[in-house]
């Protein structure tokens, strides 16, 4: 299995923290918020991990080279000044990840989650992890019925997308169809968000997920971060998630 780290954010709600530095690559618990996850991932067995870059993307392979002190083999997937976001980062990064299944995770949170515990391939179009609804995110996402299938469905309980899944690359397949003329989608190399294309198949039952309650923190502001990197240097207690 191959994996796709994003980390081509702007990250706008960071600064001054990202006015230089990339906010995957922002330090918590004495090494970059995305070391955690290339651990994780070389643990798991992936050997090949693709990070998609926009802001200050000439700072990745500074800081992380190419990845031999994981064991990993890292790709880098440049897509200019303007992230593509979600959809456009992942159908940008194809060619990189091949045919099979792989695995996606946000570059900027941090979790105790164990990846093992995902299937290596998802039943239908993608496998999401959920978690509890942050106090910032109280609405949640998706529900997640009893059989582990995936719903966009307000009216029943629902629970925030943790940013890390296996997704087949199949669920590209027509995603101009399913985007229709979102604003940027006409661009080359498109842009635009997997959201509708992880609801498109959600009506089919095509989505399933796992509800995981352990430690999930959303890095997304300065006060996110400091309370992570005070969590993991007393390495006790929950992560505050406000």
């Amino acid at each position: 299995m191959k994996a796709l780290v994003f980390a081509a954010g702007l990250g706008e709600r960071m600064r001054p923290l990202t006015e230089h530095t990339p906010k995957p690559l922002l330090l918590a618990g004495g090494k970059p918020l995305i070391a955690w996850h290339l651990e994780k991932l070389a643990a798991l067995g992936v050997r090949e991990v693709v990070i998609n870059t926009s802001w200050l993307a000439e700072q990745f392979p500074l800081a992380l080279g190419d990845g031999s002190r994981w064991n990993l083999r890292l790709h880098y997937a440049h897509e200019g000044p303007t992230p593509l976001e979600t959809g456009g980062g992942m159908l940008n990064a194809l060619p990189l990840l091949g045919d099979a299944p792989f695995l996606v995770v946000n570059g900027d949170i941090w979790t105790d989650f164990d990846f093992s515990l995902l299937p290596r391939e998802p039943a239908g179009e993608a496998h999401l992890l959920l978690v509890d609804n942050p106090p910032q995110h109280p609405r949640g996402d998706y529900h997640l019925d009893a059989h582990g299938v995936l719903h966009d469905d307000r009216a029943a309980p629902c629970l925030t997308y943790a940013g890390i899944g296996v997704y087949r690359p199949s669920i590209l397949d027509g995603w101009r169809a399913v985007i229709g003329d979102a604003p940027g989608s006409e661009r080359t190399p498109p842009r635009f968000s997997v959201v509708p294309l992880q609801k498109h198949f959600m009506a089919q039952g095509r989505i399933s997920g796992q509800h995981y309650r352990g430690q999930w923190t959303d890095v997304g502001t300065p006060q996110r971060l400091q309370a992570l990197e005070d969590a993991l240097r007393a390495d006790a207690g929950p992560l505050p998630t406000r």
